[in-house]
């Protein structure tokens, strides 16, 4: 005589296993996986459901089986993303000063190597050439510039004529 086989549960194995396959998939994605802890308690119950029933009629287990431990480990990464959430919200308060203090320091480095920057431009066309030097230490040719003028600076900065 044959072993008549069973499928009590079989229809609970295949469901547990596409859900617990649709919680691995969510619960690998960074920030939906906090959503995938749903569907992983549906596919654990819907495994634990079909693997009693199994057991009751002599039935396979191997979905069941299968469902449950993918089940079981998409719920623990899932969980794990609450753990590392809550340590980033722990330490977002932090990251604003770090981020003005950054751009603090880049900003003094950036008016540091304006302070010392000079500019030179140098034009040639048809045999002519044009040469413009500048810099941001200009107080010498001001001044030179003034005295051409005949224009005098006083000390409440307004500019009289030179008599």
């Amino acid at each position: 005589m044959e072993d008549i086989k069973n499928n009590n549960g079989q229809n609970l194995g295949i469901a547990a296993l596409i859900t617990a396959i649709v919680t691995f998939v969510l619960s690998v994605i960074p920030c939906v996986g906090l959503i995938a802890m749903i569907p992983g308690i549906i596919a654990i119950v819907l495994a634990s459901v079909g693997l009693s029933q199994a057991a009751r009629t002599n039935s396979p287990k191997g979905l069941m089986i299968a469902g449950l431990i993918i089940a079981i480990i998409a719920s623990m990464i899932s969980v794990s993303q609450v753990f590392i959430a809550g340590k980033i919200a722990r330490n977002a308060d932090k990251w604003p000063n770090e981020i003005q203090n950054i751009v603090r320091d880049v900003q003094e480095e950036i008016k540091k190597d304006l302070k010392d920057a000079n500019v030179s431009i140098k034009i040639e066309s048809n045999g002519e050439k044009i040469e413009i030097n500048t810099g941001t230490k200009n107080t010498d040719k001001e001044q030179k510039l003034e005295e051409l003028e005949g224009v005098n600076t006083s000390k409440d900065d307004t500019l009289q004529k030179k008599k």
